[in-house]
């Protein structure tokens, strides 16, 4: 995969999902398609979690910041 932003990626996702589900691509061509996009989910998975983690690691490091957690669960 070529090298890509995090913004990017969320776009070209969207194109993907578009196409599907128009559908209009073939058999082989979504197969294609889906691959592409579980690779860019993945992708934004992991930038996602390099993130919070830099986020965790600035709020430790300035008491001004304050992490909630967004999950209730």
């Amino acid at each position: 995969m070529k090298k890509q932003t995090f913004e990017q990626a969320i776009r070209r996702l969207e194109e993907i999902a578009e196409l599907l589900d128009a559908g209009e691509p073939s058999l082989d061509d979504s197969l294609k398609l889906l691959e592409e996009g579980m690779a860019l989910v993945d992708f934004c998975t992991q930038k996602l979690a390099t993130v919070e983690k830099r986020i965790q690691i600035l709020a430790k490091e300035n008491d001004e910041f304050t992490l909630v957690d967004q999950d209730p669960e």
